[in-house]
């Protein structure tokens, strides 16, 4: 296994992070416990989950991944061995703590706790803002448009300075931001340095070879501020193992079950881009999958690439990305088709 170390701080994770959201919806907790002991076997000492976990979101799954991975902890007793990184949810979902603004100290208390509470631990390495409270772009939204009478939010120096209690308490080490733009990414660093507060250490954003959107307004900032992308669906949700190639859709896929859910893949310039990818994988005697994995992987500003999987079988061929080294040819071939069809699924 490979690491980096998780902003500036004196962590080291492992370049491949196990990400957990399947578990308690397609996955029972015992097939998370397998996925678990096997990464841990394989070198990777760096988990994510979130308190909205499983996904998709609903009320009966809700905090579901947190309790599977604290029982798994239980059994194990190997927490310190592990980088967990959890999050709290945005606003949005009635269920959680009324679905209205999230990140107000009362929210973020009870938000932190019962985290602890189903993670069987008292601390969490990484807390993250699972999604902005603002009104802007995020889960593939896109032109922006300002709202005069937007809902309100909580201001980004309010939040540092509640996160802030719960670093000097050792509940939490440190912060991170996810599905952010550059605007905020930019505010919170601006504004810790100012007030000398928390500082963000890593954005978790969606990342792959069918959105590299990341690449426009974020990867500078990661590069030069020291917090770098945690990549999140580095498969398109598997798009780019070339599972619904052809727009076949196997049966209990993730598109079968929730195909509604993710609207910014079903488009023909992202079956396009696919096509195109599979041959220069098909040529250069790679899957896709790995092909896909091994360029996130590549990224000078990426900290740590977030997998998933439902099967063994999936979960293994992902983690020997780690194994899989693209020359510049490839990276060649695959930038050119990025220039001819670029961020179809944004």
């Amino acid at each position: 296994m490979k690491f980096k170390r998780l902003g500036n701080t004196n962590l080291n994770v492992s370049l491949i992070c196990l990400g957990t959201m399947t578990w308690g919806e397609q996955n029972s907790e015992q097939e998370g416990y397998e996925q678990m002991d096997y990464a841990f076997e394989k070198g990777i000492n760096f988990f994510d989950t979130a308190e909205l976990y499983a996904i998709p979101p609903k009320e009966k799954t809700y905090g579901k991944t947190e309790e599977i991975i604290g029982n798994w902890f239980a059994k194990r007793k190997n927490r310190k061995k592990i980088i967990l990184a959890s999050k709290i949810a945005g606003p949005g979902l009635p269920y959680i703590r009324g679905g209205g603004a999230q990140y107000s100290e009362k929210s973020i208390v009870s938000a932190i706790h019962e985290s602890l509470r189903r993670l069987k631990t008292d601390y969490i390495d990484l807390y993250q803002l699972h999604w902005p409270e603002r009104n802007t772009n995020y889960f593939g939204d896109l032109d922006y448009e300002h709202d005069k009478n937007e809902r309100s939010w909580n201001d980004f120096e309010s939040i540092l300075r509640v996160l802030k209690k719960f670093i000097d308490q050792g509940k939490i080490r440190y912060i991170g931001l996810s599905n952010e733009t550059p605007w905020g990414f930019s505010k919170f660093l601006e504004i810790a340095k100012e007030h000398n507060l928390p500082r963000i250490v890593s954005v978790q954003n969606p990342y792959n070879l069918v959105n590299r959107t990341y690449e426009i307004g974020m990867s500078e900032i990661s590069i030069r501020e020291d917090a770098g992308l945690l990549a999140y669906s580095p498969l398109a949700v598997g798009y780019l193992t070339g599972k619904y190639m052809n727009k076949n859709i196997p049966k209990k896929s993730r598109l079968d079950l929730f195909y509604k859910n993710y609207p910014r893949y079903h488009n023909q310039r992202t079956y396009d881009a696919v096509d195109e990818y599979f041959k220069i994988a098909k040529k250069h005697k790679i899957s896709l999958a790995q092909l896909s994995l091994a360029f996130v992987n590549s990224r000078d500003f990426v900290t740590s690439n977030i997998i998933g999987a439902t099967t063994m079988d999936q979960l293994k061929e992902n983690i020997d990305s780690i194994n899989v080294s693209l020359d510049q040819k490839i990276i060649d071939e695959i930038n050119l088709v990025h220039e001819n069809n670029p961020n179809p699924a944004p």
